[in-house]
């Protein structure tokens, strides 16, 4: 792989992750709501999550779409229902003082296998395979899940960090809900370019 191609991909990489969707929303969430240090686990378990998707992808998954397109409907369903059903318990979610003790962030691997069913994800890793390991081979699918391992903490550490500089201003319970609902609104809302609506 060429300096310039490795340069577009690891660009293509952090915008992908960087950009609102469903993991982003979800980690403003969680910063404001648990802090940015109890966030942690999330955020590695995104790395890790989507790293081994686009190296699982590249190494068959996609023919495995190809092969069976009512593949793509299947997934498309269980992860609006999931997404449908975080967005949910993202807007109903208690203000810090009413938490119960079961009460927490998501674990790292919550997070990792999360991505198995967030649209982004998929399409970012279907899309990073095609344009940067067309051919497929081991190498260059290492290379674009490097890629996504390198770059995607710093971009997606920015959206837990502005949840927790927004946490001061959250500790009013009325605006604290209004930010929950509004999280679960706009992550319901990443599901329109899904759904081709």
């Amino acid at each position: 792989m060429s300096f310039a191609i490795l340069t577009a991909l690891l660009g293509f990489a952090f915008v992908a992750t960087v950009t609102p969707g469903p993991n982003n929303l979800m980690l403003m969430a969680s910063g404001a709501n648990f802090g940015f240090r109890r966030t942690l686990p999330h955020m590695l378990g995104i790395v890790g999550g989507v790293s081994v998707m686009a190296l699982l992808v590249g190494a068959g998954l996609m023919a495995l779409f190809d092969a069976v397109p009512a593949l793509n409907l299947v997934l498309k369903a269980v992860s609006v229902g999931y997404l449908l059903w975080l967005a949910f318990k993202i807007a109903t979610a208690a203000p810090v003082e009413e938490k119960d003790a079961d009460s927490r962030p998501m674990t790292f691997l919550q997070a990792a296998t999360f991505q198995w069913v967030n649209p982004k994800a998929w399409t970012m890793c279907l899309s990073a395979i095609t344009l940067y390991a067309p051919d497929r081979s081991l190498l260059s699918v290492a290379i674009v899940a490097g890629a996504f391992a390198l770059v995607c903490l710093p971009a997606i550490s920015v959206w837990a960090w502005f949840g927790t500089v927004v946490r001061q201003w959250l500790s009013n319970t009325t605006r604290l809900r209004a930010f929950n609902i509004t999280m679960a609104a706009l992550l319901v809302a990443s599901l329109y370019p899904v759904l081709g609506l």
